[in-house]
């Protein structure tokens, strides 16, 4: 027996599963074995089988499945012949199924399905059903719940998944079950459900017609019906178990479980199942409740759990789709059933899908949407909609553009209905349904245009039914119809529809969207535009504002603003009409908000700002009158949430203010906080709120905007004092007294407020600068309130009385002092900027108009606060002079080490290394002194007393201890002497603003170092002194390193302070004894050294006073100036160069190029004291140190606009005062005149507007000589550098003009000497550089702009021509004429011209005259010098205007009748307004007049009367009198004469540009009538392709002689290559031309015989030529008949590249002709580039067809590369396609509509013509409607479009696929 179960083994390999039963029958019974014994061996053989394959651990390969599946095959032959046998059945079972089953991997779906059919299939046939249920299915079912991690306990289950279970199978069958014990955990997830559904399918199967739609299963016998219900109850709890799972679970149940339960619910409704004596009911309704809750949980989900939910509902869907038809079943069973439509839950999932960030879940949503809809996947039409066509011809409105007919044309084509006319059409729910459908499919699939066509009009479809008394009934009870029965739900599914639009790819379709949109008539829809969802508000539409794509507008010649902030303003005012103040309220506090949740930019924020003030606005004056008594009706509660919700609405709006700050521009930030301020006001009552909210939001409006003088103050000061708006509260009137009240509460609030209470308090900078902030927002908005003297009342109390009563209590907190101080600072400083403001306004105090207060109050209130603060100040400077003995005492800490916890610190400038007890005794006198040295300051100035000198001596003495104070050995020691710096630079600024003769005294008084000697220095001693204690403490090396970088900045702001001295106390009038000065010459270098090696290395905090104390310093060496140095050497170059270099470096260190930075480096650098000087210019080697800084400085700005704008301004000044310095930098003024850059600096404009400290460096460089012009107009434009040497140089000439006058000097001789070397220099470059030579450039290029910037200056140079230069002069301008050049140059080419030859008559006869004889000269320029001469004769003097009309006039005469049209018209033009202006109307008598004046007359009547004439001097109006000699070279002539829509360099346009413009625009008109009438004779004559019967009949007799020449398939191949592939060699149809060599000798010999005949035998040329045209036509023949008949329509393709790439396709797939709608481009160079590269790779054959093409010339329709190409203009496409279509074509086109066929689904015809559309747009709709069919590429990706070329390729490749496979 071993040999026969090895022999059928080894035929089990053989023979398929098929022939097994025979084969096994025949052996049994020849060999009269038992089927029983023969399964046995079988069996054991079969498991051995398995094991050794098992152990391969490979997939199974073809073969080893064969093998396998005959095996099985026999297997179960066998058992099925033993009958109903339980032990055999266990042996296949356990010993072949489930071995089996192990190793079977689930991608062999073949094997696995064999195997399971197999199986089940012994369990029919066997009727095996109760072995089954015994023991198979509870380890199966085991399996499954083991892998989801758990047991079954559920006393319901019918198989117990429990160990006891299954050891309670009561078999006797000790063989099995150590397999069943090792089988049973091996089986995988997905095999257990496949083998339990495929025996369930099986079980189902075998179910008996049941006549109803329950059936009943009673627990008696086990057969096939009660096995299926008991496994059907626990695959359904395994399912909804399993869904809860992971992915892979979820995977088994919605691919494994579910389709077949949903299978057996589909026939039987309920199941009532008996277990364990219990009946349970298995009810179809519950069950989809069940996965119903089951997909909720997995909505709420991650990603991949949405998709299972929707892929659940999906298999939900396709076999329980939901039908509205009436059955035949009982209404209340029909209620009974479950329906996903009714439930709210299922709707809000769609529409979540629908705009789901993930493409796939939309598309899966989408899905389930048109299921649930009934709407086919392949149809968009709208059923049972009657069209009504208007009885118009055209029913197209007047006022829609060509675009929009187009795109209405495009709709009809994709089934979207035509328009309806009739008000009284309403669409269907299900029509609604289909027109949403369709838009969503156009934004998810298709293209851009087809978007474009359809929107607009399926929109309108959707809102066409607007009706205010309009509702549909449900349709034959339709569930899903409600969801589209109202205009709320229209509005709600077409915010999904807005959502995706606003957030597509393409940023076309954006702005489309958003276009509808905003485009919808709100006001007639306004009662439902409340249902468009706040979500989408608020999430995609101002997200969507934020897109820059829809505000291309916005920013425009300065207005911030554009058509969709505008429409969506409008949107917001009619969405927010029906609320409610609390919930208007509520809606502008989430509007707000979305400013704290993305990031804005200028044009969206701008949009936020105007929609926040549009929501806040009233539209209705109705919504005023109801909301007023709602709010009053409010109980407490209600009015105590409207509060907190305003509370909440204004710090969101202080948000929206603050991000308007990262925007520069000045204008833009003032309309943003105008319109925030705007909402405020009308929505918030001031006192409503609490009052730090209010001074918080106050304070982020920029101060120039609120202040005096401000734009918005106004505004903000009404807003303070009462809105007056009808829907605040009734105590709105008393608004301001409320709020004064608050206001009045708020200091002693202030102060007394701290977290504890009696016990000493310490404090650090952070309290201190949080305590600042709340004081100085106080204090400003406290001004803004007050409108009258008793306003101020209770403050000037408050601060004498509490002041002094503060001071003198022992036992107050220490932070109630620091706190009085810190408000009593504040409201020093907030006078102090009001004092300032008024001062810039040009008013001494706000005047009542604004504030309340008159003129002659204004002192009175000052005097007031002075009063106040001048009363405290003597216990202020007691308690000063107690905390500030911490600086001075030498400080004897108790330990000199620092705490542990003190040395971790970093030590930043909030961060001091002290004890907090220390740094609280620090502050302390930080503050007192810097509150005495401002009260002060400031009250010294309005009033004298003796407090105040007190005051002063007190701060002068403790200064000088300061400053003398010995330095300290330890850290903390240092600690503190970096805090007295602070303190003393917090003094000094202020002190010495208001330096007096006292204070002069008190310096002498307190210097005790030296004895005050008669004429020595006074300041020597004080500022050495401060220096070398300072330094001394740096050079301590404990301290850190943080820690001396801020000791360094406070000592550049002391010494910059110290160093102002001087020039503070000569304004104050302080008089120096003889001989006196302030500082020594000495002492002097030693500063300017320690500040020079100090500006390597300087902070970015120490820029300013660095520069600034650079400045003073070399003021000092200024000889003789405010007496400050007796110095006979001064500044030397060594000390420059030291200077310049270390400046350089600071400044290239510098991380940001601030404006007050870059204007105190250049002021201190470059400083009037030393510009003078000669010798800082140029040595001997080279540039001196003055000009190498000039030289680096400009190379920096042409990266940094602001610093070549700042360079210029101040160098221009320096040159000014220094005119012979100009020499030194003609190549620096030549950079500054041909610079350009960016045109507006926003940076710029704000830090000046902003900036204190950039206004005053800004206003300290050198003065411009015109600060109208420049500063004015142009100092934030790329002109700024140009304009300011302009104006230098006018200047310069007026100076220049001074020579020979009374008040002469050497600056005039300068002046002279450095205008005429900049002219001849920059004429030299005009001629012979390389970009300013060229005369081939493009207009608005860099070339033309730097061209026209040297003519421009070049002009304004022409008042410094002089005899000595003028024919060098005219040598160079000659040279310029006579080149091309853009009418924009020649304008300045010619003033400079006219202006040369007003200022040297002389020159016209020697000159002009001979140049306008030379007739031969390019037109251009002889253009120029006809209007050089016009001009020249026209406004020349009285004394030789007629001389030059004699000599100019005759040359001018002749070109009236040149052939160049421009030239003569030109001309015309010129020679009228000669005659106008010389010659009066009337000559006089005819008879009496010369022959000359005879014809003048008729020529100026010509020009007169004729209507060419007058009509082109009627279109040149305004330019003929334009020209002004004088203005047109002064630099306000040149540069304020802009043309605003252009800007183009300041550029005019020119008269001859003007004559060129209308010439070009006559020629246009005729070229156009002229192209309609070529496109109407080519439509006439057009042909595709010529006769083949051409030929004439004479050489039809040879033709059979050179047939026998060529082989077969000579034309058929030629586009084959030589080398080919082995599979290529062994097709006999491929190697005909290749095999035959003989063929190519053939034809090369008639190549030689035709040219050896050639040059010896002349007689028989003819002959051979037309043997070889013969040949030619022959293999033309061959090449036509073998094409395919496929033509490729190509008209609408402009592309070159395309078509190029195209007519290659052609080529290599034998079309038959491929049309495009110009034959002159196979003539374009980079066709032919094109073509060229591909031809060098042709085979052989190409190579031969290209030797036979050059033989003749090319036909008309023909391509060089053998391709049939046709001229069809787009405008003829339509008449070749009906052509085409008669003779039996079918037209076909390559486009994506609603009803286009995929392309791998379409059978091309054999006559095929193929449309390809525009790369953009595709194909026109009045092509689509001529074509059979359209046909569309299916796509995979995410890209949904080809190239037109790609797209052409892959269509004519299928085509000729589908003919080769015919």
């Amino acid at each position: 027996m071993a040999s026969l179960i090895s022999s059928l083994s080894n035929s089990f390999r053989q023979v398929p599963p098929a022939g097994i039963p025979a084969m096994l029958d025949c052996i049994l019974g020849a060999t009269a074995s038992s089927p029983s014994s023969l399964f046995a061996l079988l069996v054991d053989a079969f498991y051995d089988l398995i094991k050794d394959i098992a152990k391969d651990e490979r997939k199974l390969d073809s073969d080893q499945c064969n093998h396998i599946s005959s095996f099985l095959c026999a297997v179960c032959h066998l058992v099925e012949k033993s009958g109903v046998n339980y032990d055999a059945f266990q042996l296949f079972t356990w010993k072949c199924f489930i071995p089996l089953m192990k190793i079977v991997h689930t991608s062999d779906r073949e094997i696995l399905n064999q195997t399971t059919e197999s199986f089940v299939g012994v369990v029919i046939k066997t009727n095996s059903w109760g072995l089954l249920e015994e023991n198979m299915v509870p380890i199966l079912i085991r399996s499954v719940g083991l892998s989801m991690g758990m047991l079954e306990n559920e006393e319901s289950a019918v198989y117990q998944w429990t160990e006891c279970s299954i050891s309670g199978v009561s078999i006797q069958q000790g063989n099995y079950s150590d397999m069943m014990e090792e089988s049973m955990f091996s089986l995988s997830l997905p095999i257990s459900c496949h083998i339990l559904i495929s025996i369930l399918d099986a079980a189902l199967q075998n179910y008996p017609e049941a006549p109803t739609s329950i059936l009943i299963l009673a627990n008696e016998h086990c057969h096939a019906e009660k096995f299926a219900g008991h496994l059907l109850w626990d695959l359904c709890n395994i399912s909804v178990q399993l869904l809860s799972q992971s992915w892979d679970h979820r995977s088994c149940a919605i691919n494994f479980l579910l389709p077949l339960i949903f299978k057996a619910f589909l026939s039987y409704k309920t199941f009532e199942i008996s277990v364990h004596e219990k009946t349970y009911v298995l009810s179809r309704v519950c069950f989809l409740k069940e996965i119903w809750s089951c997909c909720k949980v997995l909505f709420s989900l991650g990603t991949l759990e949405r998709r299972d939910a929707y892929n659940v509902l999906s298999l939900y869907l396709s076999y329980f789709y939901p039908t509205d038809e009436c059955e035949d079943v009982n209404t209340s069973d029909k209620a009974k059933e479950f329906d996903i439509r009714a439930d709210s839950d299922f709707w809000g999932e769609i529409k979540r899908g629908l705009v789901d960030k993930e493409g796939l879940v939309r598309k899966q949503s989408l899905h389930i949407l048109k299921t649930i809809l009934h709407v086919n996947e392949g149809s968009q039409c709208y059923p049972g909609v009657p069209e009504k066509v208007s009885c118009q011809k055209n029913s197209s409105p007047r006022d829609v553009t060509k675009r929009g007919r187009w795109a209405d044309k495009e709709a009809k084509s994709l089934g979207v209905g035509g328009i309806y006319q009739s008000i009284d059409l309403f669409l269907t729910n299900q029509q609604r349904w289909v027109a949403f459908i369709l838009l969503y499919e156009m934004l998810e699939e298709y293209g851009t245009h087809l978007v474009e066509a359809a929107w607009n009009h399926q929109i309108t479809l959707l809102l066409h039914f607007s009706s205010p008394n309009y509702s549909i009934n449900s349709v034959n009870g339709e569930i899903f119809q409600n969801q589209m029965s109202s205009m709320e739900e229209v509005f709600n599914w077409l915010s999904i529809l807005w959502e995706r639009g606003l957030c597509h790819d393409n940023p076309q379709v954006r702005c489309l969207i958003m276009q509808s949109f905003l485009g919808i008539e709100w006001k007639k829809h306004m009662d439902f535009a409340k249902s468009v969802p706040e979500s989408f508000v608020f999430g995609s539409f101002i997200q969507a504002l934020n897109d820059p794509v829809h505000h291309k507008d916005f920013g425009v010649k300065g207005v911030y603003s554009s058509r969709t902030i505008e429409g969506a303003t409008q949107f917001l005012q009619q969405y927010t009409s029906y609320l409610n103040a609390r919930g208007r309220i509520t809606f502008l506090r989430n509007l707000a908000s979305a400013a704290k949740q993305q990031s804005f930019g200028r044009a969206g924020l701008m949009g936020l700002a105007e929609c926040i003030a549009s929501a806040a606005t009233d539209c209705q004056a109705e919504w005023c009158e109801d909301a007023v008594p709602n709010i009053v009706q409010d109980d407490s509660a209600s009015e105590s949430a409207s509060h907190n919700d305003k509370t909440v609405l204004l710090d969101v709006l202080r948000f929206v203010v603050e991000s308007s700050k990262q925007h520069f521009n000045h204008n833009y930030r003032l309309r943003v906080c105008g319109r925030v301020l705007e909402a405020a006001a009308s929505m918030v009552c001031t006192f409503n709120v609490p009052l730090e909210v209010l001074l918080h939001f106050i304070s982020a409006l920029p101060r120039e905007f609120t202040d005096n003088g401000g734009s918005l103050q106004a505004k903000l000061h009404q807003w303070l004092l009462g809105c007056g708006k009808k829907h605040c509260d009734s105590s709105c009137s008393s608004t301001k007294m409320k709020l004064l009240e608050s206001f009045y509460d708020f200091p002693e609030r202030f102060i007394s407020r701290h977290h504890l209470v009696n016990a000493f308090v310490t404090y650090d900078d952070g309290d201190l600068d949080a305590w600042g902030f709340e004081a100085k927002r106080w204090t400003r908005v406290f001004f803004l309130v007050i409108t009258k003297e008793q306003d101020l009342v209770p403050i000037l109390k408050f601060v004498q009385i509490y002041g002094t009563k503060i001071f003198r209590e022992i036992n107050n907190f220490e932070w109630v002092t620091m706190k009085f101080l810190i408000f009593t600072l504040s409201l020093v400083q907030e006078l102090h900027i009001m004092q300032e403001r008024t001062a810039d306004c040009s008013v001494n105090v706000r005047t009542k108009s604004e504030f309340g207060f008159a003129e002659s109050e204004a002192s009175f209130v000052t005097e007031k606060f002075v009063n106040a603060f001048v009363s405290a100040l003597y216990e202020l400077i007691s308690y000063a002079s107690l905390s500030c003995s911490i600086f001075s005492s030498g400080i004897a800490i108790e330990d000199g080490n620092l705490p542990g916890s003190i040395k971790g610190k970093l030590g930043g400038p909030s961060q001091r290394r002290l004890s907090l007890s220390t740094s609280t005794s620090v502050l302390q006198a930080i503050m007192s002194m810097k509150t005495v040295a401002s009260i002060s300051a400031w009250c010294v100035q309005l009033k004298s007393d003796v407090s105040l000198d007190l005051a002063f001596k007190f701060l002068w003495k403790s200064i000088w201890k300061i400053i003398s104070c010995t330095t300290c050995d330890t850290e903390i020691g240092a600690e503190v002497r970096l805090a007295s710096y602070e303190a003393l630079a917090s003094v000094l600024k202020p002190v010495i603003s208001v330096f007096s003769p006292l204070a002069l005294d008190l310096i002498r008084e307190n210097d005790k170092s030296v004895l005050q000697k008669e004429g020595s220095p006074i300041l020597d001693s004080l500022v050495l002194t401060f220096l070398q204690g300072i330094n001394s403490v740096l050079e301590f090396g404990s301290l850190a390193r943080t820690r001396r970088a801020i000791l360094m900045n406070w000592k550049w702001h002391c010494l910059e302070s110290l160093l102002s001295i001087p020039c503070y106390a000569l304004k104050s009038g302080a008089n120096l004894e003889p001989n006196a000065t302030f500082f020594s010459d000495a002492a002097a270098r030693w500063i300017f050294s320690d500040l020079v090696e100090s500006l390597e290395n300087a902070g970015e905090g120490s820029v300013l006073p660095m520069l600034r104390s650079v400045r003073l310093v070399l003021g000092l060496f200024t000889s003789g100036k405010l007496g400050s140095v007796v110095s006979p050497h001064g500044m030397d170059a060594q000390m420059m160069w030291h200077l310049v270099r270390s400046s350089w470096i600071l400044h290239v260190s510098c991380n940001k190029r601030r404006v007050a930075s870059i204007a105190a480096l250049l002021s201190a650098v470059l400083h009037s004291s030393v510009f003078s000087d000669e010798g800082m210019h140029v040595t001997d080697n080279g540039p001196g140190p003055l000009k190498w800084f000039v030289e680096k400085i400009l190379e920096e700005g042409t990266k940094s606009p602001r610093t070549i704008r700042l360079a210029a301004l101040h160098l221009s000044g320096l040159w000014l005062s220094n005119p012979q310095t100009i020499k030194y930098y003609m190549k620096e003024l030549k950079l500054l005149t041909l610079y350009g850059s960016v045109a507006f600096d926003e940076d710029f404009e704000a830090e000046l507007a902003e900036n204190h400290d950039a206004r005053t460096e800004v206003s300290l460089l050198a003065k411009s000589p015109d600060p109208e012009l420049t500063e004015e107009i142009f100092i934030n434009t790329e002109l700024y550098a140009r304009v300011s040497v302009a104006v230098l140089f006018c200047k310069l000439a007026d100076l220049a003009d001074m020579v020979g006058l009374i008040n002469e000097n050497d600056d005039c001789h300068a002046a002279i000497e450095s205008g005429k070397l900049f002219l001849l220099e920059l004429l030299d470059s005009a001629v012979n550089d390389t970009d300013l030579s060229k005369e081939l450039y493009k207009k608005y290029s860099r070339i033309h702009r730097r061209k026209i910037r040297a003519w421009q200056m070049i002009c304004v140079l022409s008042r410094f021509i002089h005899q000595d230069i003028v024919q060098r002069v005219s040598s160079f301008l000659h040279i310029s004429l006579y080149r091309n050049n853009l009418p924009a140059v020649r304008q300045y080419l010619e003033t400079f011209s006219i202006h040369i030859y007003l200022k040297f008559p002389s020159l016209v006869s020697d000159q002009l005259v001979p140049i306008l004889r030379d007739y031969n000269m390019r037109p251009q320029a002889l253009s120029s010098y006809v209007f050089i001469a016009a001009n020249v004769i026209q406004h020349a003097p009285e004394a030789v205007r007629f001389r030059h009309l004699d000599e100019l006039l005759p040359p001018i005469i002749p070109l009236l009748t040149s052939h160049h049209h421009s030239l003569r018209g030109f001309t015309q033009l010129l020679v009228y307004q000669v005659f106008h202006k010389l010659f009066p109307v009337d000559f006089g008598e005819p008879e009496i007049l010369a022959l000359e004046k005879r014809c003048f007359k008729d020529l100026r009547s010509y020009l007169e009367k004729n209507s060419d004439c007058v009509r082109l001097r009627m279109s040149m109006e305004g330019f003929l009198d334009a020209f002004d000699p004088n203005n047109s070279v002064t630099p306000a002539g040149i540069f304020t004469n802009r043309v605003e829509e252009l800007e183009f360099e300041c550029v005019s346009t020119s008269l001859m540009e003007q004559v060129a413009i209308f010439l070009n625009d006559v020629r246009e008109d005729l070229r156009c009538a002229m192209a309609k009438d070529m496109v109407t004779i080519k439509n006439e004559r057009l042909s595709v392709y010529e006769d083949s019967n051409c030929m004439e009949r004479s050489m039809d007799t040879n033709k059979e002689k050179l047939l026998t020449l060529m082989p077969k398939d000579v034309s058929v191949d030629f586009q084959k290559k030589i080398t080919l592939g082995k599979h290529e060699k062994q097709d006999t149809s491929s190697r005909t031309f290749l095999d035959n060599n003989k063929t190519y000798k053939s034809l090369l010999e008639v190549q030689f015989v035709f040219s050896l005949s050639w040059r010896t035998e002349i007689e028989k040329e003819d002959q051979l030529l037309d043997q070889l045209l013969l040949y030619r036509s022959v293999a033309m023949e061959r090449i036509i008949a073998s094409q395919q008949h496929f033509i490729l329509v190509a008209s609408l393709i402009d592309r070159i590249p395309n078509l190029a790439g195209l007519a290659r396709t052609c080529e290599v797939f034998k079309a038959a002709g491929l049309a495009i709608a110009d034959a002159n481009i196979l003539h374009d160079k980079q066709f032919q580039l094109i073509r060229a590269l591909e031809v060098q790779n042709l085979p052989l054959e190409g190579a031969m067809m290209k030797f036979f093409q050059n033989l003749q010339a090319r036909k008309s329709v023909t391509a060089e590369k053998w391709v049939p190409i046709v001229e069809v203009p787009v405008s003829s496409v339509k008449v070749f396609l009906e052509k085409k279509k008669r003779e039996g074509y079918s037209i076909l086109g390559l486009e994506q509509t609603a009803n286009s066929i995929p392309l791998d689904k379409y059978i091309f015809p054999k006559k095929t013509v193929l449309v390809l559309g525009r790369e953009k747009e595709g194909i026109p709709v009045d092509i689509i409607h001529i074509l059979d069919a359209c046909i569309e590429i299916p796509q995979l990706g995410v890209v949904r479009s080809l190239n037109v070329h790609v797209s052409g390729a892959i269509a004519l490749w299928e085509y000729t696929r589908q003919q080769r496979c015919q």
